[in-house]
């Protein structure tokens, strides 16, 4: 199973950028598709955006479309989230999350899971 360690989050005023990265180990990382969840408080946890192995094609959920950019680094074995005009309703804790069916937004067709990275976008 895989490890996943993510870093990046912080605080930052609306219309502000952040870059998440997630460090996998464990594995052979692109054999993987990756994928970037957020949870927010009381919510449930959503998904955001994830990309194939071969980082050529990528998916949004469409609150993102157009703002965030999921990239992948394979000689590194990392994942990146580039989130830019962010919006006080991005607030959440982001995970990464390795994946092997390409297209799926349901968590449950993530395996190994990050910790988490706290985002907060202020108003």
């Amino acid at each position: 199973q895989a490890q996943l360690v993510e870093s990046g989050g912080g605080l930052v005023q609306a219309g502000g950028s952040l870059r998440l990265s997630c460090a996998v180990s464990g594995r052979t990382f692109n054999d993987y598709v990756m994928g970037w969840f957020r949870q927010a408080p009381g919510r449930e946890r959503e998904f955001v955006a994830a990309i194939n192995w071969r980082g050529t094609r990528t998916y949004y959920t469409d609150s993102v479309k157009g703002r965030f950019t999921i990239s992948r680094d394979n000689n590194k074995d990392m994942v990146f989230l580039e989130m830019n005009s962010l919006k006080p309703e991005d607030t959440a804790v982001y995970y990464c999350a390795t994946g092997s069916h390409y297209g799926s937004t349901l968590s449950t067709d993530f395996r190994s899971w990050g910790q988490g990275t706290q985002v907060t976008v202020s108003s």
